[in-house]
């Protein structure tokens, strides 16, 4: 089944959501193990993480640690990570709220049985102090460097009244960054930026931070991208290229998305990365970080940031132009209570919708009809020496959001041999379309047959490729002959 939402701006939508999960209880978390399983993991709030093994739920609970977590409203089960070598050690992690309301860092390691966790073999890495119930963060990520990646909130209460996230002293308000697979519990990157800087915490990679919820690093660039929730008036995006060495001050409580919080003004001093992205709290109230899509199955959104909002519904997707600014469009209305994104072993994704009983879990597909057209008729089916070949229609149609690339080519079918190009726009013979939309060429005089052609059976090929991969949307084909 699928289910159409709406756009609301007058626009064709470019996604849907399929569910696949009914009947969750507060899902806040999506992962995947990276073990080549399918499996996607599915992280409950009051302290449950299930297994949907692509076709269902398994009865029995992957990991079960609710005597051990206080729950709701932010606290809770909030996250789980799986490193780079799961499949050989076993072992991953979770962030959760213990019963003292402070965030625990834990490892765990999977039974012999690989659908269920051990819960005896928990070490737990971190402890760390929450003044307040809300503000807890709770994603974990491994990043391309194998290290993991631990995001915290500020504490809690309004405005963060302690400013710890401007306060290198302690872990709050802070991207943490530590190595899991060298010494016990753990140990500090030697590149971390502020290894031996009196006074400061050597696990903090990055600072500034209200709520970072979520964070994921592009599978293909390594780029970093932090939604951060904002206070009154402003959410916000992040972003961290591959190659920065950290230490990255994001801005809170000193600034909330581009605009002074607290002072009111003149607050930035020029030493604060502003976010890439914003949106007011007349779109929504509090961002939920996305992925950017790496998939095959939607192909025109190969390349976007997709992120939403919990109290709207809104999906917004985002792309980076050729001047590095970044503009986002709105791609759905979904009227859901978005807590999460997750990304299966492909670079699909997928979301949760939150609700205490009857939780969702939908996958992000591409809405039909969206494929691109290529549509080609012959005005006749044989030729002979001069006769000029014709296309009596050639059109051409992109509906997506992003240029997918057109090659329209000639083929002795037997031996193959390719003839000529009829579009040759480019070194690759191909012709940039750009989005949303459509081009009718009409009758096209291909070429005039002549008798040093071979004779036989010709295709005539229009292709429309992904201008990345080079994978084939769509294929249209029309056969002559010559005599």
């Amino acid at each position: 089944m699928l289910l159409l939402f709406s756009l609301g701006t007058g626009q064709a939508a470019t996604i849907d959501l399929e569910p696949l999960v009914t009947g969750l209880a507060r899902p806040v978390a999506i992962a995947h193990a990276g073990d080549g399983s399918a499996r996607l993991f599915l992280v409950l709030q009051e302290g449950q993480v299930l297994i949907y093994d692509g076709t269902e739920v398994l009865p029995t609970p992957f990991l079960d640690i609710a005597p051990l977590v206080s729950c709701c409203g932010e606290r809770g089960l909030l996250g789980i990570a799986f490193p780079p070598h799961y499949r050989s050690s076993g072992f991953f992690f979770v962030n959760y709220t213990n019963t003292a309301g402070n965030t625990v860092i834990a490892r765990y390691r999977v039974s012999a049985d690989p659908n269920v966790a051990d819960p005896a073999s928990a070490t737990i890495l971190l402890t760390i102090p929450q003044p307040f119930a809300n503000h807890n963060g709770g994603q974990l990520q491994f990043g391309p460097d194998g290290y993991l990646y631990i995001g915290t909130g500020d504490g809690g209460a309004a405005g963060d009244p302690q400013n710890n996230a401007q306060n290198l002293g302690n872990l709050l308000g802070k991207l943490l960054r530590i190595d899991v697979d060298n010494g016990e519990p753990y140990t500090i990157p030697p590149d971390n930026p502020f290894v031996g800087k009196a006074g400061a915490r050597e696990e903090i990679w990055a600072f500034g931070l209200r709520n970072p919820w979520r964070f994921s690093f592009d599978r293909l660039t390594g780029d970093l991208f932090i939604a951060d929730v904002g206070q009154d008036r402003w959410e916000e995006v992040d972003w961290q290229p591959a190659t920065s060495p950290g230490g990255e001050n994001y801005g809170w409580r000193r600034m909330e998305g581009k605009h002074c919080f607290l002072p009111s003004t003149n607050c930035n001093d020029g030493t604060l990365t502003l976010p890439i992205l914003e949106y007011s709290h007349e779109q929504g109230c509090s961002i939920i970080g996305g992925y950017r899509y790496r998939g095959s199955q939607i192909p025109w959104h190969y390349g976007t940031y997709f992120y939403a909002d919990y109290c709207s519904g809104r999906i917004w997707g985002a792309r980076e132009e050729k001047s590095g600014r970044w503009t986002s469009t709105l791609l759905l209305e979904t009227g859901l209570s978005i807590s999460t994104f997750g990304q299966d072993e492909k670079g699909e994704l997928y979301l949760a919708h939150y609700s205490e009983s009857d939780g969702t879990l939908y996958r992000l597909k591409g809405k039909a009809p969206l494929p691109p057209l290529c549509n080609i008729q012959m005005s006749q089916p044989t030729y002979r020496d001069g006769d000029t070949v014709t296309a009596s229609v050639v059109q051409i149609a992109n509906p997506g959001p992003s240029p997918l690339a057109v090659e329209i080519k000639v083929w002795l079918e037997s031996p193959a041999s390719e003839l000529f190009s009829v579009l040759n726009r480019g070194a690759d013979g191909s012709l940039l379309l750009p989005p949303e939309t459509e081009k009718d060429f009409g009758p096209v005089s291909l070429f005039r047959v002549r008798p040093a052609f071979a004779r036989g059976e010709y295709a005539l090929n229009c292709r429309v490729l992904h201008p990345i991969t080079g994978a084939t949307l769509v294929l249209d084909q029309n056969r002559f002959s010559l005599q």
